[in-house]
């Protein structure tokens, strides 16, 4: 399953996000999504695990504090077709 983790501190890496879901089971991947311009993460990450441990991690996580910030996390939507592509440049 893919987790939708967001309003997460700036300060937080892959790797400190990796550790927040290891306790809930085995993570397939951890991904800090980062600004294109600056390199500088958007405040929000993915998170794949299996079913099991990933419902025990949204339920243990979701509205938790990290850093005096609460933490949205559910399961991630389909990504939408689209995007930037999708919009017109002018």
């Amino acid at each position: 399953m893919n987790i939708y983790v967001g309003n997460l501190p700036f300060s937080i890496t892959e790797d400190g996000l990796r550790k927040m879901f290891e306790p809930y089971g085995q993570i397939e991947s951890a991904k800090l999504i980062t600004d294109r311009e600056t390199g500088r993460t958007r405040g929000f990450g993915f998170v794949e695990m299996d079913n099991a441990g990933a419902d025990a991690a949204i339920k243990a996580l979701n509205k938790t504090e990290l850093d005096g910030r609460i933490l949205k996390v559910n399961q991630a939507e389909p990504k939408k077709a689209g995007g930037m592509s999708a919009r017109r440049r002018w």
